[in-house]
């Protein structure tokens, strides 16, 4: 906590009522930045304030004085929150949001507030706060001080796994691989020494990662009696750092993570083992300047969704060693390539949104209206690409095309009830489709018929007064008047009570238009809260059918990958390479993928030879 929020909460009694509340919530963040929304701002004080001034570049001011000292004060917009958050998280900062729950028209105190949310950088899900292209994780890690236990969480796609490390180099190349937005460890934990310097590092107390309640929030969250099925049973250090980081999540969404359903378990005999330098001076997914210019990644991905840049990525930083899933990968490309039906699922894919990560946003009831609209357009897509798929002779890809299937009821539910092209915010309403509930659309109806309302009752005065001038409008602060030029105020009859005056003009308000003011204005009121329900309403019927539709994400990006490959190998002309058990590689006419892309001259094709009877240290 700030010094001055400290010394001051000590004579909270010194403090106005508001300012006792904010020092309340703080006092239960000290550590992190808190928004404390204020009607259309979220508001920061004391060191807070300072800090995301810096930060933010935004101004620091003084809000009256408090306890007899003026509180440094900064804001922002809400609406404009995203954008000043991404900033916050991307500098490996934690914010609270604290929310006005209460309603200001009953409140007899402060409007009750209280935090809703902990955005940190390993746990946001906002789109607008995420890199499409590249994987957002979080991890934990656990130590019984020569073995290390890591749990890796993707929230944004429900993604969870655990593996067991030998010693800190291990650990070390592991985070490098990676290469996590946060990192949650135990007070009591020293970091190993190639990891001290990184962002993002949360340190929780040593309890959190004790076994038995781990175990226990794990099985609770999986709804098993035991971890056996997930491969994790005897992986004590595992379980220790997995039930810390979903402790973690959970009190930072202050909601559930249904989608967060088993747990994966990765070993090191799963891929090949690249070392943090290998990592580095390959130039895999960055460049040694730290760049992603000139890398193999900004060579081979010409994916179309997020999903399959990012599964690519995946696929890259952790290439296969087992022969039986390297041929089938190589045998589903080739059967793409000699079709040539890559370029027609691409087109078809070009037209698919992130549906791994709008599952996820549905599973935390923090999907917005359009998260539904892309993933309905994109269930419209997906037949499009099962019929290019269902041409090919490729045992993944069969499987893959059997993943994209969903329940025609998804689509069905989607069409009835949202609108071809949502507001950004249910808040801002139109967004359920008419037709799908009777009781909005009438009460829609009283709000449209508004106009046709205003324009008789216009017409009407103007007979009935004799005043050419007379106009009747709205205006979101003053509600329905009927206006008059001050030329003709002194023609206004005497039922016309005034409501305001102006330079040129002066505005009235009859019992008539009072009342049918407030019979719209409740209807739009009435109107909103429906639309509201019904959308919440919606997200957790959605919500039902999570399983199915992460498993067509997946498949979705696999085919999105694998068609990458095809369109790459035809258009850089690469081939198909045979795998031998027998040591040793030969490569005829070899070219460097890379290196070729950067050469302003044609690259020179080399041989290579290395064989098990010959060997050289290089």
């Amino acid at each position: 906590m700030s010094k001055t929020a400290t010394k001051s909460s000590n004579k909270n009694t010194e403090h106005t009522p508001m300012m006792q509340q904010y020092l309340k919530i703080k006092a239960e963040h000290p550590e992190i930045l808190v928004f404390y929304r204020m009607g259309d701002f979220y508001e920061l004080f004391y060191d807070d304030a300072k800090k995301a001034a810096s930060l933010l570049d935004i101004t620091l001011t003084t809000r009256g004085q408090s306890a007899g000292q003026p509180i440094p004060m900064s804001g922002i917009p809400y609406h404009a929150a995203d954008g000043y958050l991404a900033k916050l998280v991307a500098k490996g900062e934690s914010i609270a949001i604290a929310e006005q729950i209460g309603d200001p028209a009953t409140s007899k105190g402060p409007v009750e507030r209280k935090v809703t949310r902990i955005v940190t950088p390993g746990t946001i899900t906002e789109e607008s706060l995420l890199d499409e292209k590249r994987d957002n994780y979080i991890v934990a890690i656990h130590s019984n001080g020569e073995r290390f236990g890591l749990a890796i969480l993707e929230l944004s796609l429900g993604r969870f796994s655990v593996i067991e490390l030998n010693n800190s180099e291990e650990l070390s190349s592991e985070i490098e691989r990676i290469n996590p937005a946060e990192v949650i460890i135990s007070e009591d934990f020293s970091l190993p020494e190639s990891l001290i310097n990184r962002h993002g590092v949360t340190r929780q107390a040593p309890w959190h990662f004790e076994f038995e309640s781990s175990r226990n929030l794990l099985i609770r969250q999986f709804k098993t009696k035991d971890l056996g099925g997930f491969g994790c049973e005897e992986m004590r250090l595992s379980i220790c750092a997995a039930g810390a980081l979903l402790q973690y999540v959970k009190n930072t969404q202050q909601a559930a993570i249904p989608h967060i359903s088993g747990l994966s378990t990765e070993s090191h005999n799963d891929g090949i083992i690249l070392d943090a330098a290998s990592r580095r001076n390959l130039e895999l997914e960055y460049n040694l300047s730290g760049g992603t210019d000139n890398t193999l990644v900004s060579v081979i991905d010409s994916t179309c969704t997020g999903m399959g840049s990012r599964l690519l990525r995946r696929w890259v930083n952790k290439p296969l060693r087992d022969h039986h899933k390297i041929k089938l990968r190589y045998d589903a490309v080739d059967s793409l390539c000699k079709s040539r039906s890559y370029t027609e699922i691409q087109s078809s894919l070009k037209m698919i949104g992130d549906v791994e990560r709008i599952v996820s946003r549905i599973a935390l009831r923090s999907a917005r209206p359009r998260d539904l609209s892309t993933l309905r357009d994109s269930l419209i897509t997906i037949p499009d690409i099962h019929k290019e798929i269902e041409k090919l002779d490729s045992p993944l890809i069969e499987n893959i095309n059997n993943n994209t299937s969903t329940n025609p009821d998804i689509l069905t539910l989607l069409q009835k009830s949202i609108i071809d092209n949502p507001p950004v915010l249910i808040r801002d309403g139109g967004v359920i489709a008419e037709g799908y509930d009777s009781e909005l659309d009438e009460l829609r109806g009283l709000s449209s018929n508004a106009n046709q309302f205003l324009l008789d009752l216009e017409i009407r005065e103007k007979e009935r007064t004799g005043i050419p001038t007379l106009k009747v409008n709205y205006n979101r602060v003053h509600g329905y008047y009927i206006e008059i030029s001050k030329a003709q105020s002194e023609k206004a009859p005497e039922e016309y009570i005034r409501r305001q005056t102006l330079k040129t003009a002066e505005r009235y308000i009859t019992p008539e238009l009072k009342a049918f003011e407030e019979k719209v204005l409740s209807a739009k009121e009435r109107a909103l809260a429906r639309e509201k329900f019904l959308y919440e309403e919606l997200l957790n019927i959605v919500a039902e059918y999570l399983p199915e539709l992460k498993k067509c994400a997946e498949a979705l990006a696999e085919i999105d990958t694998l068609s990458c490959f095809a369109e790459r190998s035809d258009a850089l002309n690469f081939c198909k390479p045979e795998l031998s058990d027998e040591p040793g590689i030969e490569i005829r006419d070899g070219r460097h993928p890379v290196v070729e892309q950067v050469l302003e001259d044609p690259f020179i094709p080399n041989d290579i030879l290395m064989q098990n009877d010959r060997r050289m240290l290089i």
